[in-house]
Parts: structure tokens; sequence; C-alpha cells
């Protein structure tokens, strides 16, 4: 069949760079003093089951951060829905038990997780991209456009941005971008969690009203 848009349902079709140092060449630490533990944590995560840490989120507190968020998205490959990111903030040593990037986790399990994060965290947002936002402007920079709304409606506001693999050039705080940072970050498997979750939550709600399309497989 044809996609017909003028229908309401909601289809849609189809690089680590360092940011600008703020305090003190502190960027610069951060990243020579972690390069060697992520490439050396993401070979050992591809041998063997490891969780995320809070690596990365110490590194930046000791270049004197505090509000240190972790991003993420889910929604950027399927074919209908919108993309929705989230941004979270974990106490210090908020242990987890069962936290991972979100595709590795059973839905009983991240229902689960999520409660644990939203009771937990020093803050949570999410933000969301439409199915047509994406169409007028790729899967990128809507996926850009989500997470500036999860910053946005974060409190307390961050310092510091963990972010999975993406960098947000419209956003004037120092971040990182980790590759495969949901399975390597405590903050962005964290918000993993919440993006996929509270997707999984819309993508029902889309089922309940165009059941014959299956929105919630």
């Amino acid at each position: 069949w044809r996609l017909n848009r003028s229908k309401p349902w909601p289809y849609r079709r189809r690089r680590f760079l360092p940011a600008r140092p703020n305090k003190a060449n502190s960027q610069q630490q951060i990243a020579d003093s972690s390069e060697l533990f992520a490439a050396s944590y993401s070979l050992l995560a591809w041998q063997v089951r490891v969780e995320p840490t809070d690596f990365f989120e110490m590194e930046a507190r000791r270049c004197g951060y505090r509000l240190v968020a972790g991003l993420d998205e889910a929604g950027r490959g399927p074919l209908a829905g919108p993309v929705v990111a989230a941004a979270v903030i974990l106490p210090r040593r908020c242990a987890l038990p069962g936290l991972n990037d979100s595709k590795q986790v059973a839905e009983p399990e991240r229902e689960r997780l999520y409660e644990e994060i939203a009771r937990r965290a020093l803050g949570v947002g999410v933000g969301v991209a439409t199915e047509r936002e994406i169409d007028d402007m790729n899967i990128l920079e809507a996926t850009r456009l989500a997470m500036g709304r999860a910053i946005q409606a974060l409190a307390p506001p961050p310092d510091f941005l963990l972010i999975d693999a993406v960098i947000l050039p419209s956003v004037r705080l120092p971040q990182r971008a980790i590759i495969k940072g949901d399975g390597l970050s405590v903050s962005i498997a964290a918000a993993s969690i919440m993006a996929k979750v509270s997707r999984d939550r819309l993508m029902r709600d889309y089922h309940r009203r165009y059941p014959q399309y299956n929105f919630q497989a």
C-alpha cells in the first residue's frame, strides 16, 4: 500500500567532535584521560556482558562540573512515529542494578528501571520531535531538536552533557559525545531507558488509535 500523507497516522520517511573548552581546558582533560578507558571498555563489552559505569561522570566532576546530564534517544530507525530524547542527571554513586543500553534490557525490566530512575534521578527531561519534523529536517537534525527540548525540560539545568554519539552545536553547554555511550555511561544508559519507555508508551497510544497498523510491534 502507498503512504497517504493526508491521513493523521504517524508515518515518516526515511562524529565525535571535541566540544569547545569551557573551564581551563577541562574538556580536553576529560577527553585525554578517558579515551583509553572508552576504547578498552568497549572492547571488553563486546566479549563479556558488562554494565555502564560512572567513569565519565566522575571525570567531569573532577574538572569542576556538578550537574552532569546523560542524553540518548529512541526512534531513529523505525518507519513510523516520533524520535524521543531524554536527559537524566543522576546523583553521585547511584547504583541501578540491571541498568544498560535499553536495547539490551527486556521490556519488563525497562519499565522497572524507568520508575526507579524517575524516583532517584536529580532531574529528568524528555523531548520529542514529531514524524513531520523528521520529514522536514532529516533524522539527525530531528534527533538534535528532541535532545535540545529534553535539555530545556530538565530541572535543575545541567552544566555538562554526556551524549550518545551526537554533538549539539546549537546547545551552548560543554559536552562530550561518546560512541556506544549507552553501554558505557550510567547517565546515558539511564537516558536510553527513559527515552525508550517514553516512546514505547507513545507508540502504544498510536496502536490503540490505529490498531490495523500494529504500531506497538
